[in-house]
């Protein structure tokens, strides 16, 4: 029976709470225990894969092809451990599952309320999985006090309540804010954060409180004093340089220390930290740097390609340097010459993205890349525009674009050298879609193979010729134009097992052009970097210092 831990958070959001379950959750893991992390979002969505990236930021994929949270990306990223649908869940997902049941009749006619029915069904799912680890981690969206999180707040204090004395454990993040006018830090925004937290039930056993300067021990003993807590479980968290020094950081402070002597583990397993020892000399010890151009959509909030982001950096450890990433928005290459820009650069990424909006200005940037031999990343949209790229200018296809696009205009514009994915293959069955389904949840989502031609410079990178990479994406390259641009020195070096969908591309006479339709940054670790940023920081490297 795994024992829960419960990370809530209040005074503000975005404090930080993925990332202290994260690191808590590679702690214990360092301690020999196996853990599992997931979290319970309040809004109202089902999931977030309808979202624009500037209300949710990235939109983070599993294997088995749920669509969730960008917290569940650090959960991966920090312990290793593949998420699942089981792992994320919204009100909005609650909320229609109870529906569901109450029209299938399945209440019996009674009155459907919050309490028990919602609160039973948020119960039920994070029960699941309950004897496969030692420890679970579940993460609360938003902040206590939230109307719209109540349900879930009210659910964690039932579950606690009905699990063995010492099963459940409450840690809370908060904010100590310090007022440079009078040189001290403010503890009132967390004691009443607390003590919303004490008014629904719930008492913290831990406190992580957020702070840019060093908490005093007089402020710790009054925080322990006025919250209820131990003082040695007010664990102070502070601004690190890399997000990948947390473990070590709250280790230092003793969090750990703290949630085992919560549960009453004693005497403690010695933690093994060397992974993470590794992880941040890497990080704070390169020897050299490389200029990375994003050039995307939605580059105004960096979340919303935090795993890219995430996956240049380990890659930049493998190499042992300094990636420096440069934000640049296609939108502006629609207009403008993208040289300019583009000079000085070492690599160029196209990420993902929906919609015609910047795909001119990818395109500009895909034939910068071929042209003047910069190593090229595209990803999803990016191996796409790569394709229309090379279709227009080296296949002469003149007005080679995407369906997608005439879809979204409500005109046929273009010669679709990537159509509407209507068919494919999941497993044994045929899935079938049409450009009229509902948005939400009808992509090709999760793990899907791919077989890699032999010989090809992308067989080399994963060494091996069958890989495992996971999709979102609706639309598709078209295998009808491939003799076309094989011809012109484009090699289709990544098939669907039914060769049917090309997954990956690659320019014959390029030191390094590859597009590929699925997302490798999901699968990125800092302890084991995704072997294609690898390469591509590794391509980036050699070039600059050939210029």
């Amino acid at each position: 029976m795994a024992r829960y831990i419960f990370i809530t958070g209040g005074v503000v959001s975005s404090l930080g709470k993925g990332l202290a379950s994260a690191a808590l959750g590679a702690l214990l893991q360092a301690r020999g225990f196996s853990v599992r992390l997931r979290k319970l979002d309040p809004y109202l969505n089902v999931d977030p894969g309808t979202m624009s990236p500037f209300e949710h930021g990235e939109v983070f994929v599993t294997d088995d092809g749920a669509e969730t949270d960008l917290d569940l990306g650090h959960y991966e990223r920090f312990t290793g451990v593949a998420a699942r649908k089981t792992d994320s869940v919204s009100s909005g997902r609650i909320y229609s599952s109870v529906l569901e049941k109450e029209r299938r009749g399945d209440y019996l006619g009674k009155t459907i309320q919050v309490v028990p029915h919602v609160t039973n069904e948020i119960k039920d799912f994070i029960g699941i999985g309950d004897d496969e680890v030692d420890f679970m981690l579940c993460e609360i969206g938003g902040t206590v006090g939230d109307i719209e999180g109540l349900p879930f707040f009210e659910a964690i204090r039932q579950f606690s309540h009905e699990k063995p004395r010492g099963q459940c454990l409450f840690m809370h993040l908060t904010l100590l804010p310090f007022l440079n006018a009078s040189g001290e830090l403010k503890t009132k925004p967390t004691q009443h954060s607390v003590k919303e937290l004490q008014s629904i039930g719930i008492a913290p056993d831990i406190l992580v409180c957020r702070s840019e300067h060093s908490i005093p021990q007089k402020e710790r003993e009054k925080l322990a004093l006025f919250c209820n807590v131990r003082s040695e479980s007010v664990i102070a968290a502070y601004d690190l340089d890399s997000i990948y020094d947390a473990p070590l950081a709250y280790h230092k402070e003793g969090l750990d220390q703290a949630v085992l002597n919560a549960f009453e583990i004693t005497p403690a397993p010695k933690p093994n930290l060397d992974v993470w020892k590794d992880v941040s000399e890497r990080i704070h010890n390169p020897e050299g740097s490389v200029n990375i151009a994003i050039v995307g959509k939605y580059t105004q909030l960096e979340d919303a390609y935090k795993s890219i982001a995430e996956a240049l950096t380990h890659g930049g450890m493998r190499n042992r340097v300094k990636v420096i990433i440069g934000w640049l928005d296609a939108e502006k290459f629609d207009t403008e010459a993208v040289e300019p820009h583009l000079e000085g650069y070492d690599g160029i990424l196209v990420p993902g993205g929906f919609g015609e909006r910047g795909t001119e200005g990818m395109i500009k940037a895909a034939t910068f890349a071929r042209e003047k031999k910069v190593p090229y990343l595209g990803i999803c949209l990016g191996m796409q525009m790569a394709v229309v790229e090379t279709s227009r200018n080296l296949a002469k296809i003149k007005n080679a674009g995407s369906e997608e696009f005439d879809h979204e205009a409500g005109k046929k514009r273009f010669k679709p050298v990537v159509y509407h994915l209507k068919e494919w293959l999941e497993g044994n069955r045929t899935i079938k879609r049409d450009e009229k389904d509902d948005k939400g949840g009808t992509m090709r989502l999760g793990a899907y193979n791919a077989i890699l031609k032999q010989q090809s410079q992308i067989s080399g990178i994963y060494n091996s010729e069958l890989i495992s990479e996971r999709h979102r994406h609706r639309y598709e390259v078209d295998l009808k134009y491939r003799d076309k641009l094989e011809k012109c020195g484009v090699s289709f070096s990544g098939m669907s097992p039914d060769n049917r969908l090309p997954e990956i591309i690659e320019i014959n006479d390029h030191p390094w052009f590859i597009g590929v339709q699925f997302h490798p940054e999901l699968k990125s670790k800092p302890f084991e970097p995704h072997p294609l940023f690898a390469d591509f920081i590794r391509a980036s490297v050699d070039r600059s210092r050939l210029v």
